[in-house]
């Protein structure tokens, strides 16, 4: 087999981006991964979903933009020489990288076709990648390897690898596929929950339910094996070296090995939770006096380990009851099959948090995904979307950029859908900081907007949605106001334009 050329890759990424056919979406990936090397798999997966095999190289807009070769006439550049050059890219550090980092890429860019030049540009920084793409590849891997797409799906969430799993599905099958397994150290990504309209119409979907509070915090996932502690971000980010008041509770719980799923927040003196904004302002920070005046207090609500023993495909009341064995009072507070369950939503919201959790006792923990076997009710409507754009401001907001465009996740893995604009609710603080941060991320601006890579989530909150012809999704948002950006969510995270969609009525 003739190794694959980055132009492959290339022809098939904008195909991927010209239709908004999930089913020619997936033909289209299948077809590569079928044609790729074993050694290729890896490399062509990261790349069709817009990132290195390695992460972040340490290659940004202005190094890239001061290459300066002209494009090669002939598409000649193999997909594993790119994963190499990225991989050498990546070890670079110290004296003399910088001038080394440009020899490699005037080298690669060189060889690479005008096309392959943008691909390779939009990869490295980062405007190629697309979260909600994973799901479509994963559905093209399961169509490449002949095997189902829910064994390919749970491969991923164990494995935490789109590579690894690729590899598995091409050349080993379901049988591969079926020998991943929860691994305490390697975290699985977080099940997620679905909005309901109220807390009555949340009750009637589940026959026995826990309701629980929903609460303003960070989502972590905690690993622990005799004395070694390994404590994640929602979006899989280890923060363990600045949460060692978390990691010395751990270490304390009665048991030798434990995964834990629960939220994290700081307190304020009276016992409310602070604002959001505190808590994510202990995440990546050792300094000593920050966390003294910021500690962090866990609420679990879930238990995918103990002792030994799996707990993914229990049943949530088998899993709760691992849960109160080992997490004790700092478990989140709730009720199991309450009497009244808006008395626990009331004392929710008094104690200062967000509304209430809803989950069938009789649900498995389906890592990754959204499904109606958690549903979260909130008074507030509120939606995480992603930023495309600001406009830049008048009067008193002169010279900064304001007025942000909001987009919807695609759940078939094109971009975000615009669904409206809003300027309220930004803080001084906050349009000071946007100003900045938009500058970094711009793709491109006109005399009166500033286009960014979509890659911010920023909470909204709304009074619902209302049909629209002004935008492609056919709905817009109704008195849109700014609540906090989201730092813990990436654009895969963001709420999908059905869910601005649910939010019609009729």
């Amino acid at each position: 087999m003739s190794p694959m050329l980055l132009a492959e890759v290339v022809t098939a990424s904008g195909a991927v981006a010209a239709t908004r056919s999930r089913k020619e979406k997936i033909a289209t990936l299948a077809a590569v991964v079928q044609a790729a090397g074993v050694d290729e798999l890896g490399a062509v997966a990261a790349f069709l979903t817009g990132q290195p095999t390695q992460g972040r190289v340490g290659t940004g807009w202005r190094t890239l933009s001061e290459v300066g070769a002209p494009p090669a006439a002939e598409a000649s550049v193999t997909v594993s020489e790119v994963d190499a050059v990225l991989g050498e890219l990546g070890k670079l550090s110290g004296s003399g990288s910088v001038k080394l980092r440009t020899e490699l890429l005037h080298s690669l860019f060189a060889r690479a076709t005008a096309a392959e030049q943008e691909f390779l540009f939009r990869l490295l920084t980062g405007e190629l990648r697309q979260g909600a793409l994973e799901g479509v590849m994963l559905d093209a891997v399961a169509a490449a390897a002949e095997v189902p797409a829910e064994a390919v799906r749970r491969a991923f969430m164990l494995s935490g690898e789109l590579s690894v799993t690729t590899l598995a599905a091409r050349t080993g099958g379901q049988d591969a596929l079926e020998a991943f397994t929860l691994e305490v150290g390697r975290p699985v990504r977080p099940m997620l929950a679905s909005p309901a309209e109220s807390l009555e119409e949340a009750m009637a979907e589940h026959a026995s339910a826990l309701v629980e509070y929903k609460m303003d915090g960070a989502r972590i996932q905690v690993h622990r094996s005799g004395d070694e502690v390994h404590i994640y971000t929602r979006t899989l980010r280890e923060i363990t070296s600045s949460v060692t008041e978390l990691v010395d509770l751990v270490r304390a719980l009665p048991c030798e090995s434990v995964v834990l799923d629960g939220e994290t927040l700081a307190l304020a003196d009276d016992g409310r939770p602070r604002p959001f904004q505190d808590t994510m302002s202990r995440f990546g920070s050792t300094r000593e006096e920050q966390v003294r005046a910021l500690l962090l207090r866990p609420y679990f609500f879930d238990c995918l380990h103990l002792d030994g023993q799996d707990l993914l495909d229990a049943p949530l009341s088998e899993r709760n009851e691992a849960l109160r064995k080992v997490a004790g009072e700092h478990i989140i507070p709730g009720q199991i099959q309450p009497e009244d369950a808006e008395a626990v939503l009331a004392e929710a919201m008094a104690a200062g948090h967000e509304g209430v959790m809803v989950k069938s006792l009789d649900s498995t923990y389906a890592a990754g995904r959204r499904g109606r076997a958690w549903l979260k009710v909130k008074p507030v409507h509120t939606l995480d979307l992603v930023v495309l754009a600001a406009e830049w401001g008048h009067g008193r907001r002169t010279g900064k950029l304001s007025n942000l465009h909001l987009g919807a996740r695609d759940p078939d893995g094109g971009p975000p859908i615009m669904v409206g604009k809003t300027f309220k609710g930004l803080t001084d603080e906050l349009l000071a900081w946007q100003t900045e941060k938009f500058q970094e991320i711009e793709e491109r601006r006109t005399d009166w907007t500033v286009f960014t890579r979509p890659e911010l989530v920023v909470e909204i909150e709304l009074d619902g949605a209302q049909r629209s012809t002004r935008y492609a999704g056919g709905v817009a948002l109704r008195f849109a106001r700014v609540v906090r950006y989201r730092p813990d969510k990436e654009a895969a995270d963001a709420d999908t334009i059905d869910a601005v969609r649910a939010l019609l009525h009729e």
